[in-house]
């Protein structure tokens, strides 16, 4: 599995001449110029994973692409006449040999003044498990995991330990497209979580990490 960190949320998974897109959102630009694409899979709609000028570019440029989504994000699809596919919580579909399988349903608590709105995380390939912006565990081994590590929902302890739950082999952060400078913040998980025998790789966005 070959896994390229575009941005914030925004990666691009190649497993067995099948390319995954996840979250095009406003915090990235990459994902517009991008051919090739398979399934483009969405966790949510706020705007830092849901940014619909490039889903449409992504169209343009991957007419094969097929949207998974949850219903949340459907209702926008919709308003777009974009067509998609629900894979939501406890649902599973498999394509080209690639198991592709939901899990949690809302986003996490952010403050009572902001609307709940739908999360749904994705388990592919039976490897690598990307939660979205929740700390939902999908309750199977995860050998992969991408961490969410910043934002107004979560606190570094929170991730570190949310990590240590799912106890991945390898582990790498997203959601950190609001730190203005990412290494001195993403050497404190490497440090604890090497503690568990987890390996908390800092990717170069851009560069494509091989698993």
């Amino acid at each position: 599995m070959k896994i390229t960190k575009l941005g914030h949320c925004c990666l691009l998974i190649e497993e067995n001449n099948l390319k995954i897109l996840t979250d095009p959102g406003s915090f990235t630009t990459a994902q517009n110029d991008l051919a090739g694409i398979d399934i483009l899979l969405i966790t949510h709609e706020h705007w830092d994973h849901l940014h619909v000028d490039s889903v449409k570019q992504i169209i343009k440029n991957n007419p094969q692409v097929k949207i998974f989504t949850n219903k949340g994000v459907g209702i926008i699809l919709d308003e777009e006449k974009i067509p998609y596919e629900l894979l939501e919580h406890g649902q599973a579909t498999e394509y080209k040999g690639i198991n592709l399988e939901g899990f949690g349903e809302k986003h996490a608590f952010i403050y009572s003044t902001v609307p709940e709105v739908v999360n749904t995380g994705y388990f592919i390939a039976g490897r690598f498990y990307y939660p979205g912006d929740a700390l939902t565990d999908p309750g199977k081994e995860v050998e992969i995991l991408a961490l969410p590590v910043a934002g107004p929902w979560i606190k570094l302890s929170e991730a570190i330990d949310y990590a240590r739950m799912i106890n991945p082999k390898k582990a790498f952060p997203v959601h950190d497209g609001i730190l203005k400078i990412t290494g001195p913040f993403h050497l404190q998980p490497q440090k604890a979580l090497a503690q568990e025998n987890i390996e908390f790789i800092i990717p170069e966005e851009g560069k494509a990490m091989n698993f």
